[in-house]
């Protein structure tokens, strides 16, 4: 992406289901793009969501929002992905890996030969296996192909343990690490209230540090998406939210420390797979991967997941 990118700031978006028309909606609000390009296999919706959301200009900011097609993706800073086949009730997010994993082979070869120069933010599930797909298709430096990763598990292990240390979540520094998913680990050890540490909080204000408890936090954030997807079909609000933060960390350069999912060389014996890490984000896309002290069971947890998704991307056809 270039340092000072010329003329209006262009996002495009493929795919507008529930994720991607609600991103499209919040960037619109942020006022971070001058330009907003829908595409989808279904011009209608596409054409749909534009024409809601060309309604909301004048109460938001001077936008153009068009439906278009993959030349359209020309000169984009960012190309958002949020196309395949969504999650179901029984299923796990690595149950779409096959099915996406083949959608995506259709899209990245043509957003990429319309637009080498721009970052490719994948949100679609299993997110972690389709970045890595998304990296090996487009043949783009891996610093510029990111995963939304455990941006959206780490907001809600924040929000529980907001309200159960009754703090602003903001306040709260805890970290989700490894797959978007079942094998996702929580990083206790680094996890801090005012830079303390959590058991050093509790000591220090009369609390208890219930283990229980916060084991129970842990399984709500994990099991999060499901109990979501069990009362309203779909999760979309919050990822949106998520994606957003690190569009803005990406067009303002703020390099601002995020969990994504990032290509991995070298982490504690881990190579050659895209699994989510605290992540300096910046103008140039993934700036820096933190090297995080971990305790002995949460890098075993890391490998393990690290495993899964290895198995999740030897399904995928990348050539």
């Amino acid at each position: 992406m270039p340092e000072s990118p010329a003329g209006p700031v262009r996002v495009a978006v493929v795919g507008t289901g529930s994720v991607g028309a609600t991103f499209a909606y919040a960037l619109l609000f942020s006022g971070l793009g001058a330009e907003i390009v829908l595409i989808n296999r279904d011009r209608d919706k596409a054409e749909g969501e534009a024409m809601d959301l060309t309604h909301a200009v004048p109460f938001t900011y001077p936008t153009r929002i068009w439906a278009g097609d993959y030349p359209d993706c020309a000169g984009a800073a960012i190309t958002v992905l949020t196309a395949g086949a969504a999650q179901g009730d029984n299923d796990s997010r690595l149950d779409l890996v096959e099915k996406n994993g083949a959608i995506f082979q259709e899209i990245v070869p043509e957003v990429v030969r319309h637009n080498p120069d721009g970052i490719l933010l994948v949100a679609t599930n299993p997110v972690d296996a389709l970045a890595y797909a998304a990296w090996r298709l487009s043949g783009l430096p891996p610093e510029r192909v990111i995963g939304s990763g455990t941006i959206l598990d780490t907001a809600r292990f924040r929000a529980l343990l907001g309200e159960h240390f009754r703090v602003d979540p903001n306040s709260i520094y805890a970290d989700i690490i490894g797959e978007h998913g079942d094998s996702e680990v929580p990083v206790w050890s680094r996890a801090s209230i005012a830079g303390m540490s959590l058991p050093a909080y509790c000591a220090a204000h009369g609390m208890t540090h219930d283990e229980a408890a916060l084991a129970e936090i842990f399984r709500h954030t994990r099991d999060a998406a499901k109990e979501v997807v069990e009362r309203k079909g779909a999760t979309y609000y919050a990822v949106a939210a998520g994606m957003m933060r690190i569009v803005e960390a990406i067009l303002r350069d703020q390099r601002t420390v995020l969990p994504v999912s990032s290509l991995v060389q070298d982490y504690h014996g881990i190579d050659d797979i895209y699994l989510s890490l605290p992540c300096v984000v910046g103008r140039k896309g993934i700036e820096q991967v933190i090297r995080l002290d971990l305790g002995d069971d949460e890098l075993e947890g890391l490998h393990r997941s690290a495993a899964i998704l290895k198995e999740a991307t030897a399904k995928l056809d990348l050539g």
